[in-house]
C-alpha cells in the first residue's frame, strides 16, 4: 500500500502553519517571500525574508503574497508553499494530499487559485476548509451539536466572524480587517502626531508590546511607555521618540471598531434560538490578535456578551485544520 503524507496548511496573510499527520505543527514562519527583480528568482522565505522587509536594495522585494487572507501574488504563493511543504516534509515531496484553510465565503475564484497554487506545488488532493470552522474544531468546540457557537477568529489579514451550529456555517462574515490594519493605523497616527514614520515591523512591536483595546479612564496603573525609532517627516533624519499605550490605543479606535461592527452585524443577522445559545456560552476569540491585551473585555464590554480567548489562538486554526485531515470521514461536511 502506497502511503501518502496528509498535511494541513494554515496560509495567513501575516504567518504560515505546517501540520503534518502524525508528527504535529512542524514549521511556523511568517508568509514573507524576498524575490530579485531581475530574473524573478526566490530569494528567501519565511523567516529569513521577514528580516529583509524594509531594509532590501532597489533590486530585491520583500513582501507578503497574501493580502487579506486571499493570494494577491500567483506565482510567489505558488513557490512559498512549495518550500513550505518542502521544509515540514523535509524530504522529497509524493504527492501529498493537502487541506488548506480558507476565508469564510471565499470566492470561486479565490478558492480555484488556492487549489492550483498547491497542486502546482505537488500536492495530489487538495481539500479546503473555511477558516471559523477550522478554528472552531481547534478550540475543541462541539460544533456538530444542535447548538449555536459563536467564533471570531482574528488573523493577520482578516477577522472571520461566524456562528456554527451542527457542523455548518449559519451566518458568518469576513471583515478584511485585522493585524495589518492594526499596524497600519500605529504608523498613521505616529505621522499624523509626532511627525514621524516607521516601518510595518516597528509598528507591529508597538502593538505587541504595549497595544491596548480598552483603556479605562479610572484605572490608576502605570501607563506602559516604549521608546520608538524611526525617521522625522520634516527634516528626514533618525529620530527617538517614547510612545505611551494611550497614543497606541487612540490609533486602535477605528480599526477595532470595524470589527465590532462585523461582530455586531452576525449577532444580529443570528436566529434568535442561536442567539440564545451565544449568551449562555460567550463569544470564543481566536487567531495571532487576539493575543492584543484587553480585545475580549473590549467586545464584552460593547456587545454585552462575555467572550474569552483561547489557549495559543495563533495555532487555533491549524489545529482545526490538523483534527480534520486526520479524521477526512467525520469532517466531510465541513471540506469544500
Amino acid at each position: 500500500m502506497f502511503f501518502r503524507k496528509k498535511i494541513g496548511i494554515d496560509l495567513g496573510t501575516a504567518n504560515t502553519l505546517v501540520y503534518v499527520a502524525g508528527e504535529g505543527i512542524v514549521l511556523n514562519e511568517p508568509t514573507v517571500v524576498a524575490y530579485s527583480l531581475d530574473d524573478k528568482k526566490i530569494l528567501a522565505v519565511g523567516e529569513d525574508a521577514r528580516e529583509m522587509i524594509g531594509r532590501t536594495p532597489g533590486s530585491i522585494v520583500a513582501s507578503r503574497p497574501m493580502k487579506e487572507g486571499v493570494i494577491a501574488d500567483y506565482t510567489t504563493t505558488s513557490a512559498m508553499i512549495t518550500y513550505f511543504l518542502k521544509k515540514g516534509l523535509r524530504s522529497a515531496i509524493f504527492w501529498p494530499e493537502v487541506m488548506i484553510s480558507i476565508p469564510g465565503g471565499s470566492s470561486q475564484v479565490e478558492k480555484r487559485a488556492v487549489v492550483a497554487a498547491c497542486k502546482q506545488a505537488g500536492a495530489s488532493d487538495v481539500y479546503l476548509i473555511e477558516e471559523p470552522l477550522a478554528a472552531a474544531i481547534g478550540a475543541k468546540l462541539p460544533i456538530s451539536q444542535a447548538s449555536g457557537q459563536m467564533i471570531v477568529n482574528i488573523g493577520g489579514g482578516t477577522t472571520e466572524i461566524a456562528v456554527i451550529s451542527l457542523g455548518q456555517l449559519v451566518v458568518y462574515k469576513t471583515v478584511r480587517v485585522a493585524g495589518t490594519k492594526l499596524d497600519e493605523a500605529i504608523m498613521t497616527e505616529l505621522r499624523k502626531k509626532h511627525n514621524m514614520i516607521i516601518g510595518e515591523r516597528t509598528a507591529e512591536d508597538i502593538k505587541i508590546k504595549i497595544g491596548n483595546a480598552l483603556i479605562n479612564d479610572k484605572q490608576e496603573i502605570e501607563e506602559r511607555k516604549m521608546e520608538v525609532k524611526g525617521r522625522d517627516f520634516q527634516s528626514g533624519l533618525p529620530k527617538i521618540y517614547e510612545i505611551g499605550e494611550k497614543d497606541v490605543n487612540l490609533a486602535l479606535i477605528k480599526p477595532l471598531k470595524a470589527i465590532l461592527d462585523g461582530i455586531k452585524e452576525v449577532l444580529s443577522q443570528t436566529p434568535p434560538e442561536l442567539a440564545a445559545d451565544i449568551v449562555d456560552k460567550g463569544i470564543v476569540l481566536s487567531g495571532g490578535t487576539a493575543l492584543l491585551t484587553n480585545i475580549d473585555r473590549y467586545i464584552t464590554y460593547y456587545t454585552g456578551v462575555s467572550s474569552f480567548v483561547v489557549d495559543e489562538p495563533l495555532f487555533c486554526v491549524i489545529r482545526g485544520v490538523g483534527m480534520a485531515i486526520e479524521n477526512l470521514d467525520s469532517f466531510k461536511e465541513a471540506i469544500r
